[in-house]
């Protein structure tokens, strides 16, 4: 079922306008109206990263008249693999002045509105309120949850996607919307999986091509719902699986047990980057990069535990490391592995799933086990620069 045209149409399109989006005037269902209204509307997309990037871009060459962006990040050289909209040049640059710089020279007649702050419980209403529709291409769970329980408290639709490896989602929401059919991101996922279940992006991986599939879909839909044409994805899940290279679709149905959302929460506490018991058994339990070099440099007798999987180990290591991954010692399969004569010092990619281990260690009984705070991205960053990152 079609909506009704999220935005009003613009009084006019200039000469070189009409010269500009002529393939899409001709289309019927688009034509000048259509053109107008995506030239009128306000669009803000959250992250310029891997969706970002690529919704960024084709929102620009669409010709949506105002297009936010608010990322608080800046271009790292692994983001270079499928975040399309930076280059080789913006390594160490904003990534939201590199998006604005590409979306110029895709489109010079798009405004492009700059938020370099993070997006947070006290910012979102403000930032969130002045725009028509988001586009939400983050890999947390605590900002999805912050945008989605803002939009629906300002009665703002959204298109929501996600990338994991070689695996995309999408799908739209609006509380408000005025078929009577809403819904919001909570009916589909009422609570945040546990601390440590869904690995992100920079543990997991993601194929740098998927973004595109999955980011042209999103904005796909941005242009149905700003025009008003075609059947949007709300109520639905597109699941893409670029292995098999196939399409799924999920009907999504309101969960009359979701509770009315009034008021933004603290989201990360919400959230949770790792549980409670990994929080407190790291508390005093953690050691600095420069603290286990003192081991080494001492010939101290201790083991070092690597908890992250094998085609990890293979990019980087520490050496004297011994690969243990995190799920093997999580469900005990790997405890007899493990000295009991010496004190363990456990590491990961950057310190979340060795504190989750840390705390099966300490209630298997392991009372002095320690974790290297940072893991190997610190231990390569401040003792062993010669070492790769990822």
């Amino acid at each position: 079922m079609s909506l009704p045209p999220l935005v009003e149409p613009a009084v006019e399109l200039t000469k070189d306008e009409v010269a500009r989006y002529s393939r899409h005037l001709i289309i019927p269902d688009v034509g000048v109206e259509g053109q107008k209204r995506l030239k009128n509307a306000k669009v803000l997309v959250i992250g310029a990263g891997g969706l970002g990037s690529p919704a960024l871009l084709y929102l620009a060459a669409a010709g949506v008249g105002t297009l936010g962006v608010i990322d608080f990040d800046v271009v790292d050289e692994s983001n270079l693999q499928r975040q399309i909209i930076h280059g080789q040049s913006d390594i160490g640059r904003s990534k939201a002045e590199s998006a604005k710089s590409s979306v110029a020279e895709v489109n010079p007649f798009v405004d492009v509105v700059l938020h370099t702050e993070q997006l947070t419980s006290d910012n979102a209403l403000d930032i969130l309120r002045d725009y028509d529709l988001i586009l939400d291409g983050t890999d947390n769970f605590a900002t999805r949850y912050l945008v989605n329980d803002a939009a629906v408290i300002l009665g703002k639709p959204y298109v929501w996607g996600s990338i994991f490896r070689f695996e995309g989602q999408v799908s739209v929401f609006w509380e408000d919307a005025p078929n009577g059919q809403g819904l919001n991101y909570r009916d589909l996922y009422p609570e945040p999986p546990p601390p440590g279940m869904v690995p992100s992006c920079a543990e997991g991986g993601v194929l740098g091509v998927l973004c595109a599939s999955i980011g042209s879909i999103m904005v796909n839909e941005a242009i149905k719902l700003i025009t008003g044409i075609g059947e949007p994805l709300l109520g639905r899940l597109i699941s893409y699986d670029a292995l098999e290279m196939r399409y799924r679709e999920v009907k999504i149905r309101k969960d009359p047990d979701t509770p009315k959302i009034t008021e933004l929460i603290d989201y990360e506490a919400f959230c949770g980057a790792v549980s409670q018991e990994a929080s407190d058994a790291a508390a005093d339990h953690t050691i600095t990069p420069a603290e286990l070099k003192a081991k080494f440099d001492a010939a101290e007798d201790f083991e070092l535990i690597d908890v992250r999987e094998p085609h990890e180990y293979e990019i980087v290591n520490i050496k004297g490391a011994k690969l243990i991954p995190k799920d093997r010692i999580l469900s005990g399969e790997a405890l007899a592995e493990l000295p009991q004569d010496k004190p363990i010092v456990l590491h990961c990619k950057s310190g979340g799933r060795s504190a989750e281990a840390l705390a099966a260690l300490h209630k298997a009984g392991f009372g002095d086990a320690t974790h290297l705070g940072g893991g190997v991205l610190a231990w390569a960053n401040q003792v062993d620069p010669s070492l790769p990152t990822y």
